[in-house]
């Protein structure tokens, strides 16, 4: 697969070379444990609270508010579970949203991409920015409790406020970093519930040897990801209207993404189709897209997210999400629209629906 052809990036991104020579030493000559007390662990030491720094720097907060994990995933599990009285939105990702249904949780009501709060719970969790959709999720610190918000698909695309925040959740592979490493924001370094037990590690509350080579290729993509933004910004906007332009001549289709959405991440709706079949069709001719996220994929489920917004399910069962990276170019997305073109047409003549 070229990686030019690969439109799936709110899923995982492709490691950048840079991130990778930058975890190489970690994963060979300086391969210590970062709580050891000799020069190799010293020297693992230095480069997870370099990392730690880089991070911080993308985020906007001091370095001893970042707590590194395994992920978002972890992130967000720890951060609930932390909290007896919890309520979320809506439009969460999964590892939120299927966390709320199975611990009885309170949803709260939002409109749109609009989330109202009312400041009754010890926690609040809402997403900065819908994985789905791209659209801005809208929503004003509560009165009481702590506020949390999920920034993966946030991250490195736009800066981040961080002033009505105590927690926020991120992931290293949203923003061409190493899969299995992300980070929580606490601020002030207010203590939480510890995760893991057993160990002095991220100040006590996250027992568990440090995975180095992947925390530094975090703090890596974090430093490049600060230095890139507006270029990545206007790239992925450039790629957004080619591929919009060049599905002008089918019909039946809408966008769900917001007009104010980041240019990065694109919600299509195509009437009487099932966006699996489209993404099979895309696949077939070696083009990636999703038609969600990548931890409901394989769900035969519509999407939660979807019906929140007020999609018909109809339309719903028929979306594929196409999200735009650093390696895209323009050519291969008017290649991806035509093969969209393509693809729906033919599912359409043929009448299939699966």
């Amino acid at each position: 697969m070229n990686q030019q052809n690969y439109f799936d990036n709110a899923a995982t991104t492709p490691l950048d070379p840079e991130v990778l020579d930058a975890m190489l030493p970690y994963l060979q000559e300086d391969f210590g444990n970062a709580n050891s007390l000799h020069q190799l662990g010293l020297r693992a030491r230095e480069g997870v609270e370099i990392a730690r720094n880089q991070v911080a720097n993308l985020l906007g907060s001091a370095p001893e508010e970042i707590f590194f994990t395994s992920g978002a995933t972890e992130a967000n599990n720890w951060t609930l579970q932390s909290f007896p009285e919890v309520a979320v939105s809506g439009l969460e990702h999964s590892t939120i949203h299927v966390q709320a249904l199975e611990l009885g949780y309170g949803f709260l009501p939002n409109d749109g991409h609009e989330v109202e709060t009312d400041g009754e719970q010890d926690l609040t969790s809402v997403t900065f920015l819908s994985n789905e959709s791209g659209g801005f999720v809208r929503a004003s610190k509560p009165e009481h409790g702590k506020f949390h918000r999920d920034v993966t698909q946030a991250l490195g695309k736009i800066r981040i406020d961080l002033s009505e925040l105590d927690l926020a959740s991120m992931s290293a592979h949203k923003i061409y970093g190493p899969k299995g490493v992300g980070a929580l924001y606490i601020k002030n370094s207010d203590p939480i519930e510890p995760l893991f037990y057993g160990g002095e590690q991220e100040a006590g509350l996250r027992a568990g040897t440090l995975n180095v080579p992947g925390i530094v290729g975090f703090g890596r993509a974090c430093e490049k990801a600060s230095e890139l933004m507006d270029a990545d910004w206007a790239h992925a906007h450039r790629l957004k209207e080619c591929l919009l332009n060049g599905l002008d001549n089918i019909g039946d289709w809408q966008s769900n993404s917001p007009s104010d959405s980041v240019p990065h991440l694109l919600s299509l709706s195509f009437l009487d189709l099932l966006g699996e079949s489209l993404v099979v069709e895309a696949d077939s001719l070696g083009f990636c897209i999703s038609s969600g996220p990548a931890c409901s994929s394989r769900s035969n489920e519509l999407s939660h997210v979807l019906a929140a917004l007020g999609v018909p399910d109809d339309w719903s069962q028929g979306t594929v999400r196409i999200s735009f990276g650093r390696q895209n170019t323009l050519e291969t997305t008017a290649a991806l629209s035509k093969v969209l073109v393509q693809a729906v047409k033919s599912l359409r003549s043929a009448g299939r629906r699966a």
